[in-house]
């Protein structure tokens, strides 16, 4: 089945709204979307890229972004006493995507036509849809990263003759991703888990108190250009999931005259879509050596009917 996946330009096109969907592709009352390219023989492939046995952590801490962006709100952690000798601690107010993070398919909807998959039109909030991020948790996110270093890239050959930021809203094209790619001599395979590093990261653990405040009010920040021949190329590399270290994949503000990326790869094509991954770490060591490929591990919280889940990831050199 997975041999046969067709190319971008042969899926159907979503009525009124002229974005190309994937609703048949891995079959009926499919809850995975792209996460059925990480079968168990790019498992296989992903564990050959370990060399050193170095693990490198790409999450956040959890109260990152401070303050939370997009109107969330900081959690509540409590720690107890349950007897005399014994701790615990729980969370309260916990927005699973308030820092590093997955989307389920359930989190974006395509307008009319529903959610991934068609016949899905009832909103999660009035019950179950069966695609909350439990499927993914229950499959694993498991195979070969391929870091794609944006903001290195840039840093070498300046973008436009002008120096490149993670908070200027650039939008990345297609050629933008490929050079970088071309860069580092990594080639896309079917299957891989693509790593993009913005800086967004980097950038924003160096803002003091007062400008992470007027960002969250205002997010401004370099991403993907939602164009129609962005979501060609992911499609047509065979991208199993992307993850950016920025809050949204895509640039913000968006281009209403462009789309939305989400709508374009979440709820359409089904691909897994990952934000505010934390690359520094792993851009160091790539650098260092010259490897950009790792086996990439997640294990996303199974909440029943979740529409998100923390990232809970590693790269593994």
């Amino acid at each position: 089945m997975l041999e046969d996946v067709p190319r971008f330009d042969d899926l159907p096109l979503l009525e009124g709204l002229d974005v190309r969907h994937a609703w048949n592709v891995f079959g009926a009352g499919d809850a995975l979307g792209t996460v059925n390219l990480l079968t168990a023989e790019r498992v296989v492939v992903a564990a050959q890229q370990v060399r050193t046995g170095e693990v490198i952590s790409l999450d956040l801490p959890l109260n990152l972004p401070d303050p939370p962006l997009f109107g969330r709100q900081p959690y509540r952690h409590e720690i107890f006493r349950l007897n005399r000798n014994e701790m615990d601690d729980r969370l309260d107010n916990f927005h699973p995507q308030a820092s590093t993070q997955w989307d389920a398919l359930s989190h974006v909807r395509c307008r009319e036509h529903g959610y991934y998959g068609g016949g899905r039109s009832q909103d999660p909030v009035e019950g179950p849809i069966g695609l909350g991020i439990d499927d993914y948790a229950e499959h694993g996110i498991v195979g070969r990263g391929v870091l794609c270093d944006i903001a290195a890239y840039f840093e070498a050959a300046p973008v436009q003759g002008e120096r490149y930021s993670a908070f200027s809203g650039y939008r990345v094209t297609v050629e933008d991703l490929q050079g970088a790619l071309q860069a580092t001599g990594v080639t896309l395979q079917r299957g891989d888990i693509l790593c993009l590093r913005t800086g967004w990261v980097g950038a924003y653990l160096q803002l003091s108190e007062g400008e992470r405040k007027t960002l969250a009010q205002d997010p401004t920040f370099s991403g993907l250009l939602a164009s129609e021949d962005m979501a060609r190329f992911l499609w047509d590399a065979g991208i199993a999931a992307l993850c950016a270290d920025n809050p949204a994949v895509e640039a913000v503000p968006g281009d209403p005259s462009i789309g939305s990326l989400h709508r374009r790869l979440l709820p359409s094509l089904g691909m897994a879509l990952g934000e505010m991954f934390d690359y520094e770490r792993l851009a160091a060591a790539s650098k260092s050596d010259g490897r950009y490929t790792f086996m990439f591990v997640a294990a996303p919280l199974k909440i029943p009917g979740g529409l998100g889940s923390p990232g809970n990831a590693v790269a593994i050199r």
